[in-house]
């Protein structure tokens, strides 16, 4: 009897997870190694756009998202006054998407995520590194700070026929895998996320353009409101009196609901990270017997809301080109060929939409605003063609559509039935 091919994915994030779930529906056993004690991501919230609807729609989680999530149709981008420089709707973006977005805790998520995989998929508290990625003749190794486990070559060593590095933006596997490459470099400024209480004023999802920064505020489906902001700032810096005096400083005079939200936050709920993209992309996403998905292939500013969005397609696309018994280095060649170009094509968009949004000069402000107003007059659907490439992504596998515009998937998650917690 053919022994079931074996795949390690080397981190537990949303893209990482994806991967694993996909391969794991294909035939393949996975064990999913992840360095924290715990899958508990930080206190912030993940807009699943379109194109992810529908790549988590072919593991049969599209629906189950879905009614987790917030919808956000109604909303658009204003300026530091509240002035509203474009209005969207639901019904423009099902016309020019095919769906809409939703937004919803990062924990929901991964816990959905985890719950369509056997229990005993995951591996938490575990440090792994790639100790050789192997060939078309030899497996790839896998190291790490556990015992010994079955299959291993050494000390905590594992063996695989495939290994997925979704070791993040720091990844070690891509470091691993293209020594000479220059890695992530820092965007030119810092974002802000905190997950509160929605405030007594009802307000609709916005994005807010000032100068030199970005606030976003976003409702949670449980009543809680995520919010974002990011402004130029040297690399490295910390507010010396807290990240909520920060903030106080930056966008206490911008309009509602944006003061009550910092009101709202307690220094405790506030993550503080510069913002670093891989500027200079990896000549392929593949070498011997690994892949890499998510930032650490193609690690992009958050500008377009994309990071996660293509991390999910990662996987989905990976588990479709590597059927278990088929040619692995012809399906992670075809891995390589469909995803860089477009990838590649999202991160620097993503790198150019962030120098427009953070804008210091008055005048140059003024001029955006008032092209951004003009084009959303034009046509209430101009401003979201430009996002359309994007969003209108579909999966290479065979839909499994009940009629939506997404493409949502009838069929149930396979895996341990687990019903996640909104969190």
């Amino acid at each position: 009897m053919k022994q079931q091919p074996h795949a390690v994915v080397i981190g537990g994030g949303i893209g990482g997870l994806t991967a694993a779930i996909g391969l794991y529906e294909s035939g393949w056993s996975v064990t999913v190694l992840e360095r924290a004690a715990s899958l508990e991501p930080v206190g912030a919230g993940i807009g699943l756009a379109p194109n992810s609807q529908r790549a988590l729609d072919v593991l049969g989680l599209g629906d189950r998202v879905r009614a987790l999530a917030s919808w956000q149709g109604q909303g658009g981008m204003r300026a530091r006054n509240g002035r509203w420089l474009v209005r969207t709707s639901a019904a423009e973006a099902e016309r020019t998407y095919g769906g809409t977005l939703v937004m919803l805790h990062r924990a929901t998520l991964v816990d959905l995520l985890v719950s369509a995989l056997p229990d005993e998929a995951l591996r938490t508290g575990t440090r792994a590194w790639l100790r050789d990625p192997g060939s078309a003749d030899r497996r790839a190794v896998v190291a790490t700070d556990a015992p010994d486990t079955t299959g291993a070559t050494g000390k905590g060593d594992i063996e695989a026929d495939l290994v997925v590095g979704a070791d993040g933006i720091n990844s070690a596997v891509r470091t691993a895998l293209f020594p000479t490459h220059p890695g992530p470099v820092y965007a030119g400024f810092t974002a802000w996320r905190f997950v509160v209480p929605t405030p007594v004023r009802p307000f609709v999802p916005h994005e807010t353009w000032g100068r030199g920064g970005v606030w976003g505020t976003h409702p949670l489906k449980d009543g809680r409101v995520y919010a974002y902001a990011t402004a130029r700032l040297p690399e490295g810096g910390r507010a010396p009196d807290g990240e909520k005096a920060e903030l106080r400083r930056r966008f206490a005079d911008w309009h509602d609901p944006i003061p009550a939200l910092i009101d709202a936050a307690g220094p405790e709920d506030i993550l503080r990270n510069d913002v670093r993209y891989l500027a200079t992309p990896l000549a392929a996403y593949h070498r011997g017997r690994v892949a890499l998905v998510g930032d650490a292939a193609h690690a992009m500013t958050p500008s377009l809301g994309q990071g996660g969005n293509q991390a999910i397609e990662d996987g989905v696309v990976l588990a479709h080109h590597l059927a278990p018994g088929g040619d692995l280095a012809a399906g992670l060649a075809a891995y390589s060929a469909a995803r860089l170009p477009r990838t590649t094509e999202i991160v620097g968009r993503a790198a150019r939409a962030s120098r427009l949004t953070h804008l210091t000069s008055t005048p140059l402000i003024a001029v955006r605003d008032a092209l951004i107003s003009t084009a959303a007059r034009l046509g209430p659907d101009l401003i979201l063609r430009g996002f359309a490439s994007i969003a209108d992504w579909r999966p290479p596998q065979a839909p499994y559509a009940a009629g939506t515009a997404t493409g949502t998937s009838a069929r149930p998650a396979r895996g341990t039935g687990r019903e996640p917690a909104q969190r």
